[in-house]
């Protein structure tokens, strides 16, 4: 597994910092209401499907746009290492050797480049995110930490979160659960809401979709569950990879087990909408484009959590 993100950075002002990637306003799929989402960078899980590739790997990342691109030649001329040279369309990018991908992004006169993540402390996101209270208060929104992995910061994350709750701000944490119990408490201690991801049951369907076991994330589940805790599940379901009828079983009968903690469950169809992203990146996207969910599945699967009488959201 890659490291995980530095969780202490003592700031001139000893507030914890965190790295994270964006502030996303308005939102209205991560939880209550009008919600800010702070996206996190740095993930301990590989997602086949994975729709922020730029946040699962630790540090800032540098996007390159190939359609802005017009072959000027500037930051081509200026990379170390000479590690920028001409494609058929933008460039083509050795990010291991170019140590100065900063003045590649300032020499460019069409904004080809954009750099992904900053260090920002705990007393400074709470100060921006509360210009917008006024829009949680009229919804019943709040702010969600999402990612990536949220908890991987979670001296930062918690930090925040109680100078939010101390605002009367809502507080939601989106989280794969795949950390030690000591690690994951504490940090859902401090929220109001987790919206908890269940990729498979079947231990060798997960390592296969994420490259990593599931045991401490459903152990995690019932942790999280015997606190009482508000939870969202969601169930997100790939054609080919984690849409076995049997495992889909499994999942939903866990999440009954869960008990009434779990106040809805919400079935995201699979989509590719950050297939993009990877180009961007130099990276490759992992799985076959143009997949489509099986509609019968996804109806057969809502039923039987209907029947389990789960709140189901189909998405």
């Amino acid at each position: 597994m890659p490291l995980s993100p530095a969780r202490k950075i003592p700031g001139p002002d000893m507030s914890t910092k965190g790295l994270i990637s964006t502030i996303q306003k308005y939102s209205t799929k991560d939880g209550p209401g009008i919600r800010s989402t702070v996206f996190c960078i740095g993930c301990n899980l590989r997602c086949k499907w994975c729709s922020n590739p730029e946040l699962m790997e630790p540090g800032i990342k540098y996007m390159h746009f190939e359609n802005r691109c017009i072959h000027c030649g500037a930051c081509v001329s200026i990379a170390s290492n000479q590690s920028i040279k001409f494609a058929e369309v933008g460039c083509e990018i050795d990010r291991a050797r170019c140590i100065n991908m900063d003045e590649c992004m300032d020499i460019c006169p069409r904004e080809a480049f954009e750099k992904v993540g900053y260090e920002i402390t705990s007393e400074e996101l709470v100060g921006k995110l509360l210009r917008d209270k006024v829009f949680y208060d009229q919804s019943a929104g709040g702010v969600t930490f999402s990612g990536g992995e949220p908890a991987l910061q979670g001296d930062f994350v918690v930090e925040a979160a109680n100078l939010l709750r101390q605002q009367g701000v809502h507080v939601a944490l989106d989280t794969a659960g795949c950390l030690s119990w000591g690690e994951l408490k504490p940090v859902v201690e401090a929220v109001d809401l987790v919206l908890y991801d269940i990729k498979a049951f079947d231990r060798d369907i997960h390592i296969a979709c994420t490259g990593a076991g599931n045991e401490m994330i459903l152990a995690n589940a019932r942790n999280i569950a015997q606190m009482n805790k508000e939870m969202i599940i969601r169930l997100v379901i790939v054609p080919g990879w984690n849409d076995q009828f049997t495992d889909i079983k499994k999942r939903l009968n866990f999440i009954k087990e869960l008990g009434k903690g779990v106040i809805r469950v919400d079935l995201l169809r699979y989509h590719a909408l950050g297939a993009g992203k990877y180009r961007r990146l130099g990276l490759e996207y992992p799985i076959t484009t143009g997949l489509e969910c099986d509609e019968t599945l996804l109806e057969a699967t809502r039923q039987m959590a209907v029947e389990l009488n789960l709140n189901v959201h189909l998405e």
